[in-house]
């Protein structure tokens, strides 16, 4: 991000307004990520980026067991061993 401020401004809507997509590009904001919202004592208005670049199992590394399974037959369809 470049030390030189953007200002922009946007049209609010309902309860809804758009973030113009010279701020989208500045600081990356994609589909998915979160916008919080923080008023300052004196009346500013902070909003904070929280990116969301992982999925559902971005921390999953895969099963690393000794012994292949047949998934079909061995597991049910919730992935629970079958006797």
């Amino acid at each position: 991000m470049s030390s030189e401020s953007v200002d922009s401004e946007s049209k609010v809507s309902g309860n809804q307004a758009n973030i113009p997509a010279r701020v989208r590009r500045e600081l990356d904001i994609d589909d998915g990520d979160k916008l919080r919202w923080h008023i300052e004592d004196s009346g500013t208005l902070r909003v904070q980026v929280v990116q969301q670049r992982s999925g559902t199992f971005s921390d999953f590394d895969g099963y690393e067991g000794d012994e292949a399974t047949e998934v079909e037959s061995e597991h049910d369809n919730w992935g629970v061993g079958s006797e």
